[in-house]
């Protein structure tokens, strides 16, 4: 069976889609965000094909693209639409595929549902990606639990961005999790640098 995840973040703004190219390039993946909310013109899934090279692989279109880049839940609703997990079908492929969420894991689709729902429904295991900042840690942490708590694989861990060797060393402790990868804050991203840490991935 192809190797098939979720890049699930502590928050916002942590790089899911720059570890995601780095995953896709890595595993020779598809690639489908089920939700994209706002820039459609500049959608994450145009950053992945312009970064990536996988001659055989697919870019699958987002179950929602939303217009505004705010919360799904908000988006949709500025849209006039509700965001059904019924909609959300994973793709039938039989490649590896990586899967990328919209926000962090409590983030609402709907009156009812969050991206863990969506995680649930989706039924793959999570690739978790932190991010050092102030609190980071507490969110690392939370995140871990929530996963736990739900009994959703994680197939591992992603440090993204500036080091904080004594934050990862307590968070590795805490949760057990293997780093799958490391990638520092880059100056510079292109195909050659999502390359590069491509073949850093460490499963």
């Amino acid at each position: 069976m192809p190797n098939q995840f979720i890049i699930a973040g502590i928050g916002t703004e942590i790089g899911k889609t720059l570890i995601s190219a780095i995953f896709r390039q890595g595993m020779q993946a598809d690639y489908w965000k089920p939700v994209q909310s706002g820039n459609p013109e500049e959608a994450d899934a145009l950053f992945i094909g312009q970064m990536t090279r996988v001659p055989e692989g697919k870019i699958w279109d987002s179950s929602y693209m939303l217009s505004q880049p705010l919360s799904p839940h908000t988006a949709a609703e500025i849209d006039g639409i509700r965001i059904s997990l019924d909609h959300i079908q994973i793709p039938l492929t039989e490649r590896s595929l990586i899967v990328e969420l919209a926000g962090g894991l409590m983030v609402p689709l709907n009156e009812s549902e969050t991206n863990l729902d969506l995680i649930a429904h989706v039924a793959l295991p999570v690739i978790l990606v932190s991010k050092n900042y102030l609190g980071s840690i507490n969110h690392t942490l939370l995140s871990y639990e929530i996963l736990k708590a739900k009994q959703i694989p994680i197939a591992g861990i992603v440090f993204n961005g500036p080091a904080n060797a004594s934050g990862e060393r307590f968070i590795l402790q805490h949760t057990g999790l293997k780093v799958l990868l490391r990638v520092p804050e880059l100056a510079q991203i292109n195909p050659e640098i999502i390359q590069e840490y491509a073949q850093q991935i460490q499963f």
